[in-house]
């Protein structure tokens, strides 16, 4: 089983635009950060058509879900099960094949959760940016997937801000490129 940390990304490390608000959890202009999973394209379709392939489950933060909760469909998108890592208890919410599961344990319980609920699948991490640096930080991802998107945003929410002297080693696996993005695969080192 591999723990996939796995976002989109500006050019200028953010992953939510600046501006982000209860209205606005993807900030001002943030949907450009998307774009390239809809763009049309052959190769950025095919990317995001093999974005769930060998996951079993999924972890995502309070604010990613509530950024998606309406568009996350009758089906709920994912069709696996999902643990939202929050502060705040909330009953499970059930959107066809996939239950949210709200986890207020921290984010070690959720990925617990996670793994157990994916058997010998992989456990995607899908974000917001927050969640994940605090995956990253703690050394429980082992793969870091980022679809970095030729947009500079210059302030917003910053994937990479970290306290000083603390350092992720990553070993690049694979790269990518489509028309609308790059897509680097990094395997976490420690």
């Amino acid at each position: 089983m591999t723990v996939i940390a796995e976002i989109s990304v500006s050019a200028d490390g953010i992953v939510a635009g600046p501006d982000t608000s209860a209205d606005h959890r993807l900030g001002r202009d943030g949907d450009l950060l998307h774009d390239w999973m809809f763009a049309g394209t052959d190769a950025d379709g095919a990317v995001a058509a093999r974005l769930f392939d060998g996951i079993g489950a999924f972890v995502v933060g309070r604010t990613m879900f509530e950024a998606g909760e309406e568009p996350w469909g009758a089906d709920g998108t994912f069709k696996k099960p999902v643990f939202v890592v929050t502060n705040r208890p909330h009953e499970p919410v059930v959107k066809g094949p996939t239950t949210f599961t709200f986890v207020t344990g921290g984010p070690e319980n959720a990925l617990r959760q996670a793994k157990a609920a994916a058997g010998a699948d992989n456990v995607m991490l899908m974000g917001g940016g927050t969640t994940l640096r605090q995956y990253l930080l703690a050394g429980l991802v082992d793969e870091l997937r980022l679809h970095v998107v030729p947009v500079l945003f210059g302030a917003g929410v910053r994937l990479f801000d970290a306290e000083v002297g603390t350092h992720v080693k990553l070993e690049r696996v694979a790269v990518e490129e489509t028309p609308n993005a790059t897509h680097l695969t990094f395997r976490v080192l420690n």
